[in-house]
């Protein structure tokens, strides 16, 4: 396939999704007022804070009880401002987390004239042991470089096709990060280069579908998000409609390959295209790692 029939390809699955969700919206409107307003104004704002212990038989002793915090599409400029994001952050740090997981849409098509405040906002995450970011396709839209600069000016460190190594009572475990599979090009292979067969090995992916890929190579933990959970969920039925790369894996956790890797898909903070939540809160998450 040449690169321009692939770009075609792009922007139809892009087209095709956007007027599945406009139909899923117009289905939330003709429901009765009450429901809309609450799916309007009430959940986007009802922020759940979902905690899990998780184990693993790879995880060095002395990381156990590490903590981590993941947050995901956060889409900064429709219908979250720089206000909302200040009350995400205290509350990340109120929770203590040893480390902090971006997976990626932290815009949702440009930085905008509030960069600045943003950078500063998310400054204020100070977790011991770092703050690791991936890009996802919305940061990718208009201005991915202005994005890439914003969270390096808030001391994430952006792991695309990278790894770094956190090192915690003279063990260490390696976090790294791919490339968005919608509109970036990720490459596993760069990322885990540096691997050695021992480590226990925790990916980023902005897309959860990606663990199909990651499966196959040493990794133990993969975060995503980009599914937002449907953003919009009908009793006996579930999603409306899920995106490209996130139509498999679609919330929450997974174990893959008789557990060889542990998936989570977070709901994401913001919305996108519709400001509409139903029955898929917002979803902060709060992991306790243990060896086992």
């Amino acid at each position: 396939m040449d690169s321009n029939e692939s770009n075609r390809n792009k922007k139809l699955s892009r087209r095709s999704f956007l007027k599945t969700m406009t139909l899923a919206a117009t289905g939330l409107v003709a429901l009765p007022g009450a429901t809309y307003g609450y799916a309007r104004y009430a959940e986007p704002k009802w922020l759940e804070v979902t905690e899990y212990t998780l184990s693993f038989a790879r995880l060095p002793q002395q990381m156990d009880g590490i903590k981590i915090v993941q947050f995901s599409d956060v889409h900064l400029g429709f219908n979250f401002d720089a206000k909302d994001l200040s009350e995400l952050i205290g509350l990340i740090n109120r929770i203590q987390p040893d480390i902090v997981c971006f997976t990626g849409d932290l815009v949702d098509y440009a930085v905008g004239p509030d960069g600045d405040a943003y950078a500063r906002i998310l400054s204020e995450l100070k977790p011991p042991l770092g703050k690791y970011a991936v890009l996802g396709n919305h940061d990718y839209y208009k201005e991915a470089p202005k994005v890439e600069a914003l969270l390096k000016s808030a001391a994430f460190e952006l792991l695309t096709n990278r790894m770094v190594r956190i090192q915690r009572h003279g063990s260490s475990f390696v976090m790294a990060g791919v490339d968005d599979q919608w509109k970036g090009y990720p490459d596993i292979d760069k990322a885990l280069a540096r691997v050695k067969p021992e480590d226990f090995v925790l990916l980023l992916s902005h897309c959860p579908d990606f663990a199909d890929i990651a499966l196959q190579y040493p990794v133990d933990f993969q975060l995503s998000g980009h599914s937002h959970g449907g953003q919009v969920r009908l009793p006996f039925y579930g999603h409306v409609v899920l995106p490209k790369f996130g139509k498999k894996y679609v919330l929450g956790h997974y174990v893959l390959g008789a557990g060889k890797l542990q998936l989570y898909v977070n709901r994401g903070i913001g919305v996108s295209e519709h400001p509409v939540r139903f029955l898929c809160r917002p979803e902060l998450t709060v992991f306790t790692l243990r060896k086992g």
